[in-house]
């Protein structure tokens, strides 16, 4: 299974007063800056993915507006959104089972956490920065499950 992990694109910040509404963050949508963005690393995937992927994200209007950016077909899974747990998350997509190509659009910090708790075998705070691409590989070797760095790309190499 490749695991493309790819952080929302910059979006609008909450003013003061709504900033401890979970309501409101979830509504936040994208910058200018931030389209221009996930239409960037959506374009690098697209040179990168074979025809058959799948997209997830958050319920987030954020993560929502970055994959479409690459597919007008992307799932909104629950389990993806702000502050989602690690297992969770990997349950969510059947890692490392799932789907071949699976594209997963969230948040920060558990996308630095689910990298690290499978490039490290623990969750760590790594930071991923926004429409930040990590794209991982599960594969076996001599009975031993492995998992590949395949690509870490930031969203100013684009």
């Amino acid at each position: 299974m490749n695991l493309i992990l790819w952080r929302h694109a910059e979006a609008e910040d909450l003013p003061d007063a709504l900033s401890i509404s979970r309501s409101a963050d979830l509504q936040r949508p994208l910058t200018r800056r931030g389209r221009k963005q996930a239409d960037a690393t959506a374009a690098w995937l697209r040179g990168h993915l074979p025809a058959d992927y799948r997209v997830v994200c958050s319920p987030a209007l954020r993560t929502r507006e970055t994959a479409a950016a690459l597919s007008g077909r992307a799932e909104i899974l629950d389990d993806l959104a702000p502050g989602a747990d690690v297992g969770a998350v990997l349950a969510a997509i059947d890692w490392p089972q799932g789907h071949e190509h699976t594209v997963v659009v969230g948040h920060q910090p558990w996308i630095g956490r689910l990298a690290s708790l499978l490039m490290a075998g623990h969750e760590m705070n790594w930071s991923v920065k926004k429409s930040g691409v990590w794209w991982l590989a599960a594969r076996t070797r001599e009975s031993e499950a492995q998992v590949v760095l395949r690509a870490v790309i930031q969203p100013d190499l684009f």
